[in-house]
């Protein structure tokens, strides 16, 4: 089709477009063209249904071609999007047949939760030095894990914002929305222990920060210290799985629900704003339920 031609020598030429992107942009709109003439097709007749057809036929497969995944199908409707547009500006046509084609949504991909005995090895190699800084560590993710919370949420909590009267934090997430979140016995005791024998002197070398974590020099711990804290308490620890900085929070959520809190409870406490974002925690929780089925039940196995 000389339109298509026309279109990538305009992806070379005026968008400068790398030769690997080039040549992705070449296959996928060689098999669009392929399929608008076995659909017999020409491109003034093109609609947004051949468009969800061509779609669905990526993702299932046809033609000697093998099924693609859902991201490679969005990369192959990114460049039939983009042709269209050049389509329609050259004058070739007055719409774009593409535009409302949605994209197919990519596989969700489950949090990875550590079991309990993971957590407590990550917290004791965090807290085994005693140090000050130590102390901060143990503190840190003894937090994390104890309220959910996101690193971010931790690392911008002030001083003001626990209440170790009510057991209770404030914590501000996403679009500064507040909520209030129970601590449990084990992150007060080690936030405590932090606020008491290792704050003020880390608070000294600084200006006087209300954080509640405090870098060496005194100021407020950044995201990315407190990930290195993360990753390295889990290598001091021998964990072998792949740690992130969600992974206490991911575990946080898993185990409440494997302990048979209610999902909408886990939704508050984590500060979704949509029940179906925790409800991902619960596809974790059936696989558990499986493997325990698997492994305990006399005939789940024939």
């Amino acid at each position: 089709m000389a339109a298509v031609r026309t279109y990538l020598d305009h992806l070379v030429v005026e968008r400068g477009l790398a030769a690997n992107t080039l040549t992705s942009y070449r296959r996928d709109l060689r098999r669009y063209v392929a399929y608008l003439a076995a659909a017999d097709v020409d491109l003034a007749g093109v609609t947004g249904t051949h468009v969800s057809e061509f779609l669905m036929r990526l993702r299932e497969g046809d033609a000697g071609h093998r099924a693609l995944s859902a991201s490679s199908a969005a990369r192959t409707l990114v460049a039939v999007r983009g042709f269209h547009s050049f389509v329609v500006e050259e004058g070739l046509s007055t719409d774009n047949p593409a535009a409302a084609v949605r994209p197919p949504a990519p596989p969700r991909r489950l949090p990875k939760a550590i079991p309990l005995a993971d957590v407590d090895a990550m917290i004791e190699a965090a807290g085994s030095a005693g140090t000050s800084l130590a102390l901060r560590d143990r503190a840190l993710l003894e937090f994390l894990y104890g309220t959910g919370a996101r690193v971010s949420e931790a690392v911008g909590l002030d001083v003001d914002e626990v209440d170790f009267g009510d057991d209770v934090v404030r914590l501000f997430g996403k679009g500064g929305k507040e909520r209030i979140v129970p601590m449990g016995s084990y992150a007060r005791a080690a936030c405590a222990r932090y606020l008491t024998s290792a704050r003020p002197g880390l608070v000294s070398a600084g200006k006087g920060s209300a954080a509640v974590f405090l870098n060496a020099r005194g100021g407020r711990l950044s995201r990315q210290s407190a990930w290195t804290v993360l990753r390295t308490s889990a290598r001091r620890a021998g964990l072998e799985v792949e740690v992130s900085p969600h992974t206490l929070r991911h575990s946080f959520a898993t185990h409440l629900l494997d302990g048979g809190a209610d999902v909408r409870v886990v939704q508050e406490l984590l500060g979704h704003a949509s029940v179906t974002t925790t409800q991902i925690y619960t596809l974790v929780t059936v696989d558990r339920l499986r493997e325990v089925y698997a492994t305990s039940h006399p005939r789940a196995l024939g």
